[in-house]
């Protein structure tokens, strides 16, 4: 048997190695690895229990930088989006005419033969009866494209018509229509031009 100072001996070793064992091991629960940095980092942990961020930081650096070309990129693809509709705008405004222009130059090249076949016939009558075929096909043109007479006929209307004088008259009422100097159009429903009047004033 074993006396009580050797049993005394292996008590004293089991509780040393068991204090060394448990120095060994971090808070977190996992054993250290040797190393001579001070802080005794293993396995991306410190002795604190704490995991090291340094590749976690680095990781979302290269998620922002990427967020932040991504940006960059769409932010030029706008601009150039915009730049273009711009141009696209400003090709439309400098030629939206052209539709209308394009009708109104067959009745110019028709007029002008009219006058020219006039000129060589001396026949007036055709050229009158040219100018009003043409000024027929005008008119179509005109109401193809929404455009259509004011009435200038009883009551003044300043929102129709405009006075450019007054003139007494026994046959018209008071603020009534007498003359038209200059006719009047509207296109789909808005005033492009009154209609130029003289007003009946008999006072």
């Amino acid at each position: 048997m074993q006396d009580k100072e050797d049993i005394k001996e292996e008590v004293l070793k089991e509780e040393i190695n068991k204090e060394v064992n448990e120095e060994k091991k971090c808070e977190c629960g996992e054993a250290k690895e040797e190393t001579h940095e001070d802080d005794h980092k293993h396995d991306g942990h410190t002795c604190c229990g704490k995991h090291n961020h340094k590749e976690e930081i680095e990781k979302l650096k290269a998620e922002i930088e990427e967020w932040k070309n991504e940006y960059l990129r769409k932010q030029a693809e706008f601009q150039n989006f915009t730049k273009r509709k711009e141009k696209e705008v400003e090709e439309l405004k400098k030629f939206s005419s052209e539709k209308i222009i394009t009708q109104f130059l067959g009745s110019l090249d028709n007029l002008e033969r009219a006058i020219e076949s006039s000129l060589e016939s001396k026949d007036f009558d055709s050229l009158l009866k040219g100018i009003e075929m043409i000024v027929r096909n005008l008119k179509d043109i005109m109401s193809a494209e929404g455009v259509e007479e004011i009435k200038a006929e009883g009551a003044f209307d300043p929102v129709y018509h405009h006075a450019v004088g007054v003139e007494a008259s026994e046959d018209k009422k008071e603020d009534e229509i007498v003359k038209v100097l200059q006719k009047g159009y509207m296109m789909k429903g808005k005033v492009i031009r009154p209609a130029m009047v003289i007003v009946c004033k008999n006072n």
